[in-house]
């Protein structure tokens, strides 16, 4: 590159990377500012008389002797037994995830590799299902989940989480089958492999990053839930989102919004962790599902 070139190049590149760090910093700051104010106590991080109580403390130091305090994370997970709601979502969350890539990798598969035309079709029948609203689906199960004793149980809010997220799954994984060729199979196949075997042991680990991928997409919908979870599920068998949105109160019932801001810092940090760690395979998972070789 020539030195004109280079001189060219800069002021983008220190543009760029300006509007990088603003957008970190505003994307951000919501969760390092709920982290900072679940160590403090309702009277400094809701002050309305001055919002700098929230940085200094001022009451937290009044009330606890110092600047910062764990009573938020104390009443959610021990008074509130928040980590019984924890504990649920991982149930939860984890089988949504099994049951929806098993069935997402088989079908997504069998799709890509059909000739016929009511693959399509199938897609496309998948795909109104997956834009019908949420609540459509949980309504139309409510009356047989009353009717046979399942409501309530953790089981079906797998089955509901399973069927809003199928359809994702089908369409994301056929795409990425659709970028392998199929000369793969076929010379597994002539090795002496069934098809099962050529799609367990040669075609699964080609496309391992397209299957963490849209493992961590269903993980997101099953963990951020509110609608299923809040609507199917019993008081003890809630888990984490709509069990925050219970340590809010109500109109009838005061709550207590530090354990929520405590909470929410404690359901955050998690995703935060997962999507560190799997970022590699996510890119490369996202980089082979949008490019068709």
């Amino acid at each position: 590159m020539s030195s004109v070139a280079k001189r060219r190049s800069t002021p983008l590149i220190v543009l760029s990377s300006a509007f990088v760090a603003a957008w970190l910093i505003v994307a951000a700051f919501p969760f390092l500012w709920t982290l900072w104010g679940s160590f403090k106590v309702q009277g400094d991080f809701f002050s309305r008389a001055d919002w700098m109580n929230a940085l200094w403390g001022t009451r937290t130091v009044i009330e606890t002797g110092s600047a910062f305090t764990g009573n938020g994370y104390y009443g959610a997970f021990v008074e509130e037994g928040f980590w019984r709601a924890a504990l649920n979502t991982l149930v939860v969350v984890v089988f949504t995830v099994i049951v929806s890539l098993t069935f997402g990798t088989l079908g997504g598969y069998a799709l890509a590799r059909s000739g016929y035309r009511y693959a399509f079709w199938l897609l496309m029948l998948a795909l109104v299902f997956r834009a019908m609203p949420h609540i459509t689906l949980v309504s139309g199960y409510l009356l047989p989940f009353f009717e046979w004793n399942l409501w309530g149980h953790k089981t079906t809010a797998i089955i509901v989480l399973v069927a809003i997220n199928q359809p994702f799954t089908l369409w994301m994984l056929h795409s990425f089958f659709l970028n392998i060729p199929k000369d793969l199979d076929e010379s597994a196949m002539v090795d002496g492999c069934t098809r099962f075997q050529a799609f367990r042991h040669v075609i699964i680990p080609v496309m391992w990053p397209g299957v963490v991928t849209t493992g961590l997409f269903s993980f997101l919908l099953a963990y951020n839930d509110f609608a299923v979870t809040a609507m199917l599920l019993s008081q003890e068998n809630q888990t984490m989102v709509p069990q925050i949105a219970g340590f809010l109160g109500s109109t009838f019932e005061e709550g207590n919004v530090m354990f929520a801001v405590a909470a929410v810092v404690s359901a955050t940090a998690p995703l935060l962790l997962l999507i560190i760690f799997f970022q590699r395979q996510i890119v490369s998972g996202l980089t082979a599902g949008a490019v068709k070789g």
